[in-house]
């Protein structure tokens, strides 16, 4: 049995018990198990890397092979899930905006976490490094990164209110998901990975 991640944990809070979930990016389908287990969903997952198939099959988690940059409209009706969920993906993905768009119609709710490019750290490197950031939260050199668009928290709560989007959770956590106090009083300073929960407005 997998070992639930802290931001997967503070997700599955936020699941309602037999509810039905689509994950998107789901990596090796540990969200989507313990869900599963402890919370009696009925859940699919959409995943790209064949390894992570796999695994997913051998939890038991449903699985559809895809890449998600070619959009999810094909393989679901609208309000086909309770929760639509995107774990460290969102800033990997060549169109973002409309990625959210497509969760919200196939899904009542939206979960997203994403790396926080305003943390002060990544300032700093930025502004006194002169190079690109390279933390915890953000291991990759610029040339072989997965992540193309890098966001703050204020970015993508913008693009949030542009797309009529209402954020009903926000948990700003450090690079290990910790809830501490400054990044609850300062998140977009001193948070490091943002994790919200949204529906249309």
């Amino acid at each position: 049995m997998n070992v639930l991640r802290p931001d997967l944990a503070i997700i599955s809070e936020w699941i309602t018990p037999g509810s039905r979930v689509l994950d998107l990016g789901c990596g090796d389908g540990t969200l989507l198990a313990h869900l599963k287990r402890e919370r009696d969903v009925d859940g699919y997952g959409l995943e790209i890397a064949p390894g992570n198939i796999v695994s997913c099959i051998e939890q038991g988690v449903n699985v559809i092979q895809t890449d998600l940059d070619a959009g999810i409209n094909d393989f679901f009706d609208e309000a086909s899930f309770d929760y639509v969920v995107m774990t460290q993906t969102l800033q990997a993905m060549s169109y973002p905006e409309q990625l959210l768009k497509e969760m919200l119609r196939v899904g009542r709710e939206g979960i997203v976490t994403f790396p926080n490019f305003g943390h002060w750290r990544a300032r700093v490197q930025l502004a006194l490094g002169g190079h690109m950031p390279l933390s915890t939260a953000l291991p990759n050199q610029w040339y072989n990164t997965p992540n193309i668009h890098l966001c703050t928290l204020k970015d993508f709560e913008a693009l949030c209110a542009t797309l009529g989007i209402r954020i009903l959770q926000r948990r700003v956590v450090d690079h290990a998901h910790r809830y501490r106090l400054g990044g609850k009083l300062l998140p977009n300073l001193l948070g490091e990975i943002a994790i919200y929960r949204f529906i249309r407005e």
